[in-house]
């Protein structure tokens, strides 16, 4: 079977350049799926696009499915004849099949014989399945916002005006989106404008490059750092590329040129983020640092084009760039003319939730469950008050109205301008930490009372409306919120009851429809959240969900049990111990009454449950200092040495004794075994 290499090109208007990945990959994936359906042998996929252009490459397409037998199945083989001779039945189904009854088959099932007949059929040209497999692939294309133009009734993201589809050297004669498809496409819209004839698929990239079209996506992507880097060099300056920033850029030219420009020092008055912001946001330029990390008053912009005279195309950045500085400038001067406080009353203007009230509403529950917070982790409890009054009050600026992700950012500043304490300048920033996997938590005691509160309120006020995440659906980010919670507590090594703050909470809350059930509700939400949190650590699930089994309501207890347990099953002993366990929780699940209290060493009849007794006295007064701790892990340590004599229990020692008392006694010794363990998780759960 031959083979060779597919080309599609969809030729656009500039394309939104956050979409652009995103249909590359859609159009690739939809042509994988299409092919992989039609049973087509096929190599490497490639996804290829430019702000101008979409396109797929499918290298060592086979040019034919594979024959296949078929087998089609007629009537029973009791209703296919009659005195012998065929029925209408068979005689229908043999004309079907195109051949005389004579030519039918016998298939055998569970359900008895039938007539069949078995063919082979010839694989249907790759040429020829291609236009439906594209058209489909196009058609599913997650588009942001379709649009029309001029009189056609052709909707796609933005207009299409070439499509090129070629298998070798060979025009896949197809429709899409109103087009014909043949071999021509276009160059860079300045640097080569001219229609370019593509001899074969395999020339594609080699093609573009030589009409100043980069199609591949990583390699521009590429080009553009190095570019930037050594833009920088020049400058004698560090280039800081931020990678989202990077991929938006890489998705607004075809030929990357990078090119330095300034801005007028006066500007670094402005705290470095609001340029930062404003150059990124507004004009896509990439920022400079000095050798202390000083953003510097210059700037690198990415072209779209090799220009002759490069200065003037600077001199046009810089012009543009400088009255975008200039509302910066003006923002942050404008919004130090009052304090942070000044603005508290404005925040009962802002609505929170309808259900919840405003945002003052939620600064003032969010006060109180920050004081206490402070108090139970030596902090101050005055400044984690203030902060939270102040926490939102950067919402109103003009600032950050301007520059959403300036927020808590720019409170920092303002309450450090207005002569607030630092670590209540510092917690007004860091209460959006983490603000994502990894990310650092908060560093001062009022900044993790703050993001605490913060985060607890928001759980506690949007369960107590019965708006609990479901599926993909989490518009209050509920599910960051929780693990974010999580991480603080165990990275800032907090030692907090979640049911108590949880309480605390909702009781600042007034009227929700589900307060009977909330904290429960939202506990148990919350401990979920281990799962994921483990999987981070590569811990198992099976171990969350021995801890899991426990009344754990401390997150940083939680998260030290399931590290204790994760290193107890990489012991030999843990197997043997966690099915000795899961035996043990059998067994005392049948039994009906109280099975606690001392074991009575008189009534131990055998030297394997005398010795077993023993181990268990033993070793329970060694780990119980060590539960009280939180030392989990030396605790598992020395009640893996239980293992040998808990084998020869079970092995010389039969439970259900027909002497009442002794058998009660056994189960006692059993119970007590099992309560050492569940001291830290029910390891009987890691047999699954």
């Amino acid at each position: 079977m031959a083979a060779n290499t597919f080309l599609i090109e969809l030729g656009v208007e500039e394309l939104p350049p956050r979409a652009i990945d995103t249909l590359s990959d859609a159009l690739a994936e939809g042509i994988r799926r299409g092919l992989s359906e039609a049973e087509i042998a096929f190599g490497d996929i490639r996804a290829y696009a430019t702000p101008r252009r979409l396109a797929v490459q499918v290298m060592e397409l086979a040019d034919k499915q594979p024959d296949r037998e078929v087998e089609r199945r007629g009537p029973a083989l009791a209703a296919a004849y009659k005195d012998g001779q065929p029925t209408k039945a068979a005689e229908g189904f043999a004309r079907s099949c195109g051949v005389a009854v004579a030519d039918l088959i016998h298939l055998e099932t569970d359900k008895g014989t039938w007539l069949g007949y078995r063919e082979q059929q010839q694989g249907e040209a790759t040429t020829r399945l291609l236009p439906a497999i594209v058209d489909k692939a196009i058609a599913g294309l997650p588009v942001p916002k379709n649009m029309r133009w001029g009189a056609s009734r052709v909707e796609f993201s933005r207009p299409v005006h070439w499509l090129v589809m070629l298998y070798g050297s060979e025009v896949v004669a197809a429709q899409a989106l109103g087009l014909t498809s043949d071999r021509t496409t276009r160059g860079h819209r300045f640097h080569a404008p001219e229609t370019i004839e593509l001899a074969h698929a395999d020339d594609y990239l080699a093609t573009l490059e030589q009409a100043w079209v980069l199609a591949d996506r990583d390699r521009r992507r590429e080009r553009i750092r190095e570019q930037v880097l050594a833009e920088a060099e020049v400058q004698d300056a560090q280039a800081v590329i931020d990678e989202a920033l990077l991929v938006e850029v890489s998705g607004l030219v075809e030929w990357p040129v990078a090119l330095s420009g300034s801005f007028d020092e006066r500007f670094l008055e402005v705290p470095a983020e609001c340029l930062i912001s404003s150059m990124k946001a507004n004009q896509k330029y990439f920022h400079l640092l000095d050798d202390q990390g000083r953003l510097k008053p210059q700037f690198i912009t990415i072209s779209n084009i090799d220009s002759q005279d490069p200065q003037q195309v600077i001199e046009g950045n810089e012009k543009v760039i400088r009255p975008r500085l200039a509302d910066a400038a003006f923002f942050y001067d404008t919004d130090r003319k009052q304090p942070l406080a000044a603005r508290i009353p404005g925040l009962a203007n802002v609505v929170f939730q309808q259900q919840l009230g405003t945002l003052a509403d939620k600064a003032h529950r969010s006060a109180a469950v920050a004081a206490f917070i402070a108090g139970r982790i030596n902090g101050d409890v005055a400044q984690a008050r203030r902060a939270a009054e102040l926490a939102k009050c950067d919402l109103v600026t003009e600032m950050v109205l301007e520059f959403p992700e300036l927020q808590g950012i720019m409170g920092r500043y303002y309450a450090s301008h207005d002569g607030e304490p630092a670590e209540v300048a510092q917690a007004l920033e860091e209460q959006y930490l983490p603000r994502f996997a990894g990310d650092e938590i908060p560093a001062c005691r009022t900044g993790q009372a703050l993001a605490l509160a913060d985060r607890l309120d928001t759980l506690t006020g949007i369960f107590g409306i019965g708006q609990r995440p479901s599926g993909t659906k989490d518009p209050f980010a509920l599910r960051r919120a929780a693990i974010g919670v999580l991480n603080i507590m165990i990275k800032g090594e907090l030692d907090l009851d979640l049911r108590e703050l949880l309480e605390l909470a909702a009781a600042q809350h007034q009227e929700l429809p589900y307060a009977e059930t909330l904290v429960d509700e939202v506990l148990g939400y919350m401990l979920d959240r281990f799962r994921a949190w483990g999987l981070d650590e590569g811990i198992p699930a099976e171990v969350y969900l021995a801890v899991r089994a426990r009344p754990v309501t401390k997150p940083l207890d939680f998260a030290r049990r399931m590290r204790a347990v994760y290193v107890f099953t990489q012991r030999e002993e843990a197997a043997a111990l966690a099915a000795a366990n899961k035996r043990v929780s059998n067994i005392l699940a049948k039994q009906a009454g109280e099975l606690g209290g001392q074991v009575d060493a008189a009534l131990l009849q055998e030297p394997a449950e005398r010795t077993l007794n023993e181990a268990v006295s033993t070793s329970r007064e060694r780990v119980l200092p060590l539960f009280g701790e939180g030392r989990y892990r030396e605790a598992l340590d020395v009640l893996a040495g239980l293992r040998t004599p808990v084998d020869a229990f079970f092995d010389d020692v039969m439970v259900m004794a027909d002497d009442d008392a002794v058998r009660r006694n056994r189960l006692a010794l059993l119970a007590g075994l099992q309560a050492l363990f569940l001291e830290v998780a029910d390891i009987a759960l890691l047999q699954q």
